[in-house]
């Protein structure tokens, strides 16, 4: 059983939901992002969604790009995230690590010796946002052979044919985009989110989180109620952002005061 599996039944067995965080690797400074992940932890986080910078990350919002443009400026990697996982795995053996990122640093890293890489490291699952179900064979091949998840977005726009092809291509856990748009845009309709869950639950077992919207703890206690769990990202981002230049205790315990209220949230249900 893989660590997300694991978590994944952990929080079913005490009916709990799942809390799903992003940050950016090296944002704003390289040495922030390692006590932020143990913050996180500390403070109730389910999954890491690790964000890997990229030059172009079309899928997000003005926020999260400033957080890759941040982490940039210093040349965080794939490699560097490779390592810091590493780093991680020192002290914490259980928090399963997606790495959420782009296609293409994956691809000249090579499907196969990106996923060996990534399994040494102790990463359990890859996000890659811009890569569809079509595409995705070769790459599934190599991240099964390792024993890594390939986690998938949904989005309002998905119809109910091609959630199954996607769901068919999926392990872990599958993640809904609540919005259409960019990341952090937008207003969360959760009649809306509601109704799409319905359909996709019909065509999978695996846990679905929402994201993309979430922003406190009353609109992850709302999305909650529905989901089997909740992706938070841009309002950790935009904390980190605002402190820079500030310790990386300062940081990180900025983003744990977040996530506690979101935690503390979710399981009031």
């Amino acid at each position: 059983m893989s660590r997300i599996q694991q978590r994944v039944a952990d929080a079913k067995a005490a009916d709990k939901k799942l809390l799903v965080a992003y940050i950016v690797n090296g944002d704003p400074q390289p040495e922030v992002t390692l006590p932020t992940m143990h913050e996180m932890v500390g403070k109730g986080v389910d999954v890491i969604e690790l964000g890997v910078p990229f030059s172009d990350p079309m899928a997000e919002g003005p926020v999260i790009q400033k957080g890759h443009e941040r982490a940039l400026v210093h040349k965080t990697s794939l490699t560097g995230s490779l390592d810091l996982v590493r780093e991680f795995r020192k002290t914490n053996s259980t928090t399963p690590i997606v790495l959420m990122g782009y296609a293409n640093p994956v691809e000249r890293f090579g499907y196969e010796a990106f996923a060996k890489a990534a399994a040494e490291a102790g990463v359990d699952g890859l996000l890659t946002v811009d890569l569809p179900p079509e595409e995705v064979v070769v790459l599934k091949g190599a991240l099964d052979a390792v024993g890594l998840d390939n986690i998938f977005l949904l989005a309002p726009t998905t119809t109910v044919e091609r959630a199954r092809r996607i769901a068919e291509h999926a392990s872990g856990f599958l993640y809904y985009v609540s919005l259409k748009g960019v990341t952090g845009a937008g207003h969360l309709d959760v009649d809306d989110v509601k109704s799409k869950l319905a359909s996709f639950g019909e065509l999978t077992d695996l846990p679905v989180c929402v994201g993309f919207g979430i922003k406190d703890p009353a609109t992850a206690k709302s999305v909650a109620q529905l989901a089997d769990g909740v992706v938070i990202g841009s309002v950790l981002v935009e904390k980190m952002g605002s402190l820079e230049g500030q310790s990386p205790a300062v940081i990180a315990g900025a983003v744990g005061e977040i996530i506690g209220g979101i935690r503390t949230a979710i399981d009031s249900l």
